[in-house]
């Protein structure tokens, strides 16, 4: 893997885990104006908003780097549409960057030939 591609898997990874609290956030937001006085939801829509725009363009890029297939391309950007997504997307980009260090280093001491 490539520095670009690996750049931009960590990228979409450090901005999953936020969307998804920023989004879950926004859920709570909404019953709380909706069920008191409390009206927090232009805030946190456009906090969101931004995190949201940031993800996709960041799953863009990764999906363009690392080459990814349709279908794990469409499921991290499913995930980003879940409340909870984000989390997973993030779980899941940090294992494949922890296998590409780990295939990277077994190349470099001449363990493999991958």
């Amino acid at each position: 893997m490539d520095i670009k591609t690996a750049t931009a898997l960590r990228r979409l990874r450090l901005v999953s885990a936020p969307e998804a609290v920023s989004f879950l956030l926004l859920l709570v937001c909404s019953v709380l104006k909706r069920t008191t006085d409390f009206d927090a939801v232009p805030v946190m829509g456009s906090i969101h908003g931004v995190l949201f725009i940031l993800y996709v363009i960041f799953w863009a890029d990764a999906w363009n780097r690392a080459k990814w297939s349709v279908r794990t391309g469409l499921v991290y950007f499913v995930l980003s549409v879940l409340p909870t997504g984000g989390f997973f997307a993030e779980r899941r980009l940090r294992r494949e960057a922890e296998d590409a260090v780990i295939a990277a280093r077994a190349r470099k001491e001449g363990i493999v030939n991958a």
